[in-house]
């Protein structure tokens, strides 16, 4: 299947869509990888098909494209399946690493000047991290690299195009800025 190009909407890129089947039935379609949250529960990305035709076109009723959805919480249990807000998401801008039940990425406000960096965690409204890094535009292509995640204790790493990357440690319900000397360390 085809998804159109974020910059360029006459450029199609190749992904795999596959449904989301719940007890053989097609609740969703989806992209990307799934991330297990527990042995419970995993996260995914929706895509879904968008009607792109125009009122003065000729043809068909309908002319069908793929686009990136949000995020998809599923239980493998009970079959449900229910949407994940995060905050400043944006389906093409925003790459997503997740670690444990905690979702690290590059995100943009809602009239897409500015660029923040975003630690947020399932089931929390309020994100544990949003700093501005940009405003849009600022540099061509990606504003962000895709966050690098780290074990004991739990930190993740920024690289905002045109800003000094930093890390942050993740202590449940919060977040602290590492400086230089104390990101050195490994996992």
């Amino acid at each position: 299947m085809k998804l159109l190009a974020e910059d360029d909407e006459s450029t199609p890129m190749e992904v795999k869509v596959r449904p989301l089947l719940v007890d053989g039935r097609t609740k969703e379609f989806t992209i990307g990888t799934a991330h297990d949250v527990t042995d419970r529960i995993f996260v995914v990305q929706r895509a879904y098909r968008l009607n792109d035709l125009l009122p003065q076109d000729d043809g068909p009723k309908s002319r069908w494209r793929w686009e990136r959805g949000g995020w998809l919480l599923v239980d493998h249990i009970s079959g449900r399946v229910q949407s994940v807000a995060l905050p400043a998401f944006d389906a093409y801008f925003s790459e997503v690493t997740w670690f444990r039940d905690y979702a690290a990425y590059c995100g943009a406000s809602e009239d897409g000047k500015k660029v923040f960096t975003v630690v947020a965690q399932l089931g929390k409204r309020k994100p544990l991290l949003k700093r501005v890094v940009g405003e849009s535009g600022e540099t061509d292509g990606k504003q962000c690299h895709a966050p690098s995640w780290l074990r004991a204790p739990a930190r993740v790493t920024f690289e905002p195009a045109g800003e000094q990357k930093f890390t942050v440690t993740v202590r449940s319900h919060a977040v602290d800025l590492l400086t230089g000397e104390d990101d050195e360390g490994g996992d």
